[in-house]
């Protein structure tokens, strides 16, 4: 079961509860969402067995993905762009796709705002962009290190999606104006929610509603790294702590 913590932040692992099949290739794990409490994003995991998958995409929004683990190739009105481990693409209003995963393929979505069971999108006519994280310019922020693959500079995206490091250790609590789904992608540590904290790890996806106190703790002795999606878009230095205005890279800035 999900850990529910203070202001509902929700931790889980990344493949708990049950999973839809969609045909044989595809599973889908639905972590946040309109239905569980998110004002406007979501998380979901999507597993692919080697193959192709069925057809993706379609819905009214804005959508973001990363692949977790694995490679394969996203196809796209006939054209094939190779995707891998730590890489990102960011999927347009109603754009339809499919992945021709080559390795078994884990993939972590976000789609902005959240289309819950809402009809289909007329497509744009944009392709998807795709980005891997070792092309993308890496940040300070403190002693902290993060690097952004998608925000609102890609076409229309209304989303940012990130890379962050975090040290061990324990920085102080703050708050974002905005809703943020994370997924850790290495270490170990502990995600706090106001006084309350549970473990997590590699695989971990927490759900963080806009305003709530939390801070990301690394126990471990080596760096913690993790996937941040937020919505609206904006840059991930920017937080706040309680009773101050915004800070930008450990400066304070007026609101």
């Amino acid at each position: 079961m999900p850990i529910e913590l203070t202001g509902r932040c929700r931790v889980s692992g990344l493949r708990e509860g049950a999973a839809r099949d969609h045909g044989s290739t595809l599973r889908v794990w639905q972590h946040a969402g309109r239905e569980s409490g998110a004002a406007a994003i979501s998380l979901r995991v999507l597993e692919l067995a080697p193959g192709r998958s069925p057809s993706l995409g379609g819905a009214a929004c804005d959508e973001v993905l990363y692949v977790f683990e694995g490679a394969g190739a996203l196809l796209f009105e006939g054209v094939s762009r190779p995707i891998g481990t730590d890489t990102g693409f960011y999927v347009p209003p109603g754009a339809r796709y499919e992945i021709e995963a080559s390795t078994p393929m884990t993939l972590v979505s976000s789609r902005c705002p959240d289309p819950g069971e809402s009809a289909e999108a007329a497509a744009t006519g944009a392709p998807p962009v795709v980005v891997r994280l070792d092309e993308c310019i890496s940040e300070t922020t403190g002693d902290r290190w993060y690097s952004v693959l998608l925000d609102h500079h890609i076409g229309r995206s209304q989303v940012t999606q990130f890379v962050g490091g975090i040290p061990p250790g324990r920085a102080p609590d703050h708050y974002h104006e905005y809703e943020e789904v994370l997924c850790i992608l290495q270490g170990r540590g502990r995600m706090w929610a106001g006084g309350r904290s549970t473990p997590i790890e590699r695989g971990s996806c927490i759900y963080l509603p806009r305003r709530q106190m939390h801070c990301v703790e690394n126990t471990g002795s080596t760096e913690l790294r993790l996937l941040g999606v937020f919505y609206p878009s904006g840059s991930p230095a920017v937080r706040y702590y309680d009773g101050n205005g915004p800070t930008v890279d450990g400066v304070q800035r007026s609101e």
